[in-house]
């Protein structure tokens, strides 16, 4: 006993230690090639007021893996929206090549052939669709003709419904946030199971909201079931046509100059006090949107203008923004407007594109922070208050357009939020508004490309993450040495123990 206590305890364990690192090591595994580089994807975000495209890559051993698509540049056409150049052949086309130029010095030659080109058009050609089906074909076949000319795998170009583009908009900002999956700390992709975010999207010529309910939705329209990575998603979605930010100030235009019996001179209360400007009414009644309040003898070949001065009145504009919601006549237990099923709103929300850009610009004029639906008021009372000089001495002078609509634009955005989703005191904090989620633009673009190339499962994904041959022949290597280290040691301490024996016998 004395004898085996005599033994060196750090070398034999270290001796097991190494054994033991060895047959680990021994034990089976996958065995993992390395990433060959990033596959990428293309989206042109096709709205009512300018053409966007989104290049997206992700690692090429992820096709159907997880997390792992990001955004890796972006370009905005010039011009306006493909809708805006219906009649002129050709144009919509060429506005889209300089973009597509960027994307092939962009994205790696051998990449090409196996980059996918989706282009959604949204609500701008909805109407035009409504308005002129033949022009809007056109347009689309134009669009489709140019990318084809361009070495990439040209995959469709196609007019979106409003559902679908509230629904792709929600999984783009669920998929940024990871609200579908979490990475685990032993190296696995795993469901979240999380509560996910509402997404508000407000654009040119339409607004979206969407968010997961457990109410019933009344009207099958607004109902979309999801499954993505093993979880259903039960959707509450809707699409207003006529209700972006564009649109609802061409309405709003052409509602205050009918009631004021389209006279050579109109006060609009929305415009800041000192404001005086020309209106041609093409601009306004050019839309499917302004129908209703066309005069009876107007005649779009003829030029008609007229004069607006702004009155800067808060209450008188926000009863004229009221007037284009309508809240009457409900068919269900709940409406948000025109007669619109909506449940409740629960949950935190993302509201981006034109949402965003007003609540930026309204808490930069005004220095109030826009937090609590009585900030929202004060803060558009107060941007409302102020007269033309006071606006362009602390706005933007380049966009005359957009200074002169902050207090029209900020009161279409309280109306909607409030007024018609139903977002109050204890809602309204849970919104957050935000443009990009990390270095990715939020919209509907990336969601659009995510599910049209199978890159969200719509089963649980098991993905996990092992020590490449590299990594494992290094360790093995370190567990040798140990080894042998461990065996040197032991020699050592024997030897020792030897010669001490013999000069005690002496």
């Amino acid at each position: 006993m004395a004898r085996f206590s005599a033994l060196p305890i750090a070398p034999i364990a270290l001796l097991l230690f190494g054994l033991v690192g060895i047959l680990l090591l021994t034990i089976p595994s996958q065995d993992v090639q390395d990433a060959p580089g990033f596959m990428y994807g293309i989206v042109l975000d096709a709205g009512s007021s300018h053409t966007s495209l989104f290049i997206y890559k992700w690692p090429a051993d992820k096709q159907n893996g997880t997390g792992v698509v990001t955004q890796h540049s972006e370009c905005t056409a010039d011009g306006g929206g493909i809708s805006e150049y219906a009649g002129r052949v050709g144009e919509a086309a060429q506005s889209l090549r300089e973009c597509l130029n960027q994307a092939v010095k962009e994205i790696p030659k051998e990449k090409h052939p196996n980059t996918p080109v989706y282009l959604g058009a949204t609500a701008g050609m909805r109407l035009l669709n409504i308005s002129n089906p033949k022009q809007s074909d056109q347009i689309l076949a134009e669009v489709g003709s140019e990318i084809r000319s361009f070495p990439f795998n040209y995959s469709g170009a196609v007019i979106l419904d409003g559902q679908e583009e509230g629904a792709y908009g929600w999984v783009t900002v669920n998929y940024l946030l990871r609200n579908f999956i979490k990475y685990d700390f032993v190296g696995r992709w795993l469901s979240s199971g999380g509560a996910t975010v509402g997404a508000l999207d407000f654009g040119g010529a339409s607004t979206q909201i969407t968010f997961v309910t457990q109410e019933k939705v009344e009207n099958e329209a607004n109902r979309k079931e999801l499954r993505l990575y093993g979880q259903d998603y039960s959707l509450y979605t809707h699409s207003f046509l006529c209700y972006g930010q564009n649109q609802l100030l061409k309405r709003l235009l052409a509602q205050i100059v009918k009631s004021q019996g389209y006279a050579p001179e109109v006060s609009h209360p929305c415009y800041p006090a000192n404001f005086t400007g020309p209106l041609d009414m093409k601009n306004i009644f050019d839309s499917p949107c302004t129908e209703q309040y066309k005069p009876e003898a107007y005649n779009p070949q003829k030029n008609w203008s007229l004069t607006l001065r702004g009155s800067g009145h808060y209450e008188n504009c926000l009863g004229n923004v009221s007037e284009l919601f309508s809240h009457d006549g409900c068919p269900f237990s709940r409406c948000s407007f025109d007669k619109v099923f909506q449940p409740k709103v629960t949950g935190s929300f993302m509201a981006f594109s034109a949402f965003y850009h007003i609540h930026s610009s309204l808490q930069n004029v005004t220095g109030v922070k826009v937090k609590t639906p009585l900030q929202l008021e004060n803060a558009t009372k107060k941007v409302c208050s102020m007269n033309w000089s006071q606006l362009q001495m602390v706005s933007d002078k380049k966009n005359i357009d957009r200074v002169r609509n902050y207090c029209a634009s900020s009161v279409l955005l309280q109306a909607l939020l409030l007024r018609g989703y139903g977002f109050d005191d204890s809602s309204f904090p849970d919104i957050s508004f935000q443009n990009t989620a990390g270095d990715t633009s939020v919209g509907w673009a990336l969601g659009y490309m995510l599910v049209l190339s199978n890159l969200l499962p719509a089963e649980s994904a098991g993905v996990r993450k092992t020590l490449t041959v590299g990594a494992w022949g290094v360790l093995l290597f370190l567990f040798i040495v140990l080894l042998v280290i461990c065996v040197f040691l032991l020699f050592r301490a024997r030897s020792k123990r030897k010669k001490g024996g013999d000069e005690n016998v002496i």
